[in-house]
């Protein structure tokens, strides 16, 4: 088995559920400054604790790459949930957790890990499901937001750069608790102050705690297990499958939304699980 798997499918299931929680607070009107602070009170303290009592605290200056990764991952999640507000979470859920192509690539340039056929399949079946997902034809007389789509595909973006900043703190002799513990001070830091400066103050409505801080500890404990498993495994095998949980969010997304799952959709979910299974066995 690829070293580091298990770690990678836990990881799989809980970005899946964090992404649900993630689909009905966008639902609810919670406003994405406001999801990020709140999850990242409740996120930075939780993993910070973990790491102390565990006694793998261990700041130095690895550790910094960990911090860069928060501040692209607060640029993912308030683009993502903001996208969620007009787009469905089974198309958007899917195009986002395509950001390990982005992550797979630069692992192969720049960390030095193999280029395989496999891999090569993988990625282009990944650029087919990305096409099947957003070229719907028809796609604005059905209302899908142009706005929506140009949100998520930030996020994917800078979620993609977030998974490799991890691989390079690790790499750096980092530990794993630790590096998600410097993401969480420089998300905490940011996503409070963007909050406060936007609402000149602190107005966040009562009821986004409750998703807010389920989000937060799904989340937490996807992030140790994904970097654990990044500690012994490829990044371009193992954050790929981390992120097949978009199939799954995807057709809860159809069962508890109601969303559509037209013939087009349909395909491109296949051909990206395809992607991700080549990913997984390369």
């Amino acid at each position: 088995m690829t070293p580091g798997l298990g770690f990678a499918l836990g990881a799989m299931l809980l970005f899946g559920a964090g992404d649900l929680i993630y689909k009905r607070a966008a639902a609810n009107g919670i406003e994405s400054k406001h999801f990020a602070m709140l999850q990242a009170w409740v996120f930075c303290p939780t993993v910070t604790a973990y790491a102390w009592l565990t006694g793998t605290l261990d700041p130095h200056l690895s550790a910094l790459w960990g911090s860069l990764a928060g501040a692209f991952v607060l640029i993912a999640v308030t683009n993502f949930v903001e996208s969620l507000k007009q787009g469905a979470v089974s198309t958007n859920a899917p195009i986002f957790r395509l950001n390990f192509t982005i992550t797979a690539a630069f692992a192969i340039v720049l960390l030095g890990e193999t280029l395989t056929m496999t891999k090569i399949a993988a990625l282009a079946c990944t650029l087919g499901a990305v096409w099947l997902l957003l070229a719907e034809p028809g796609a604005a007389r059905a209302g899908v937001s142009l706005g929506s789509l140009t949100r998520v595909l930030v996020a994917t973006v800078a979620m993609g750069f977030a998974n490799l900043f991890y691989k390079v703190s690790l790499l750096h002799g980092a530990l794993p608790e630790t590096v998600v513990a410097a993401q969480a001070w420089a998300f905490c830091s940011l996503a409070t102050l963007v909050a406060l400066v936007g609402d000149r103050g602190y107005r966040v409505p009562a009821r986004a705690w409750s998703y807010s801080a389920s989000a937060a500890l799904v989340l937490a404990t996807a992030f140790v297990l994904l970097l654990h498993g990044l500690a012994s495994g490829s990044a371009s095998v193992l954050v790929p499958v981390a992120q097949m949980s978009f199939v799954f969010t995807a057709l809860l997304g159809v069962v508890i939304f109601r969303e559509t799952l037209n013939l087009r959709k349909r395909i491109g979910l296949l051909v990206a699980a395809a992607a991700l299974a080549l990913f997984a066995v390369s």
